[in-house]
């Protein structure tokens, strides 16, 4: 059974992701691929928006609301992967049903 973030994607369309330098592919033991960020800080890097649809992560796969999927899962920030713990289970944190909300889908309010 998919988990309802895969018929979702809104928190990926809403929020932009800031990581730590340090989670990048160019840094020791970093992970997140530097060709898909943007410089922010000295310190930060911030994923990068898709060139068609401002907001929208350049990771994501699909239509937000039906079917979606992140093309880098296995290296997405940590910041992606701790967002929302018990979405993938149904039950949505004030962010996840706050970006929900934005994108005209209901809330999760539990199993």
């Amino acid at each position: 059974m998919a988990s309802p973030c895969q018929s979702c994607g809104a928190c990926c369309v809403s929020y932009r992701v800031t990581l730590p330098r340090a989670e990048l592919d160019t840094s020791p033991g970093g992970w997140v691929p530097a060709t898909l960020t943007d410089p922010y800080t000295p310190t930060t890097a911030c994923m990068r928006e898709h060139p068609e649809t401002p907001s929208r992560c350049i990771a994501l796969a699909g239509t937000v609301g039906q079917w979606v999927s992140c093309t880098i899962y296995a290296q997405r920030p940590s910041a992606c992967a701790d967002f929302a713990p018990l979405a993938m289970i149904g039950i949505g944190d004030e962010a996840c049903n706050e970006a929900r909300r934005r994108c005209g889908l209901p809330p999760l309010t539990g199993l």
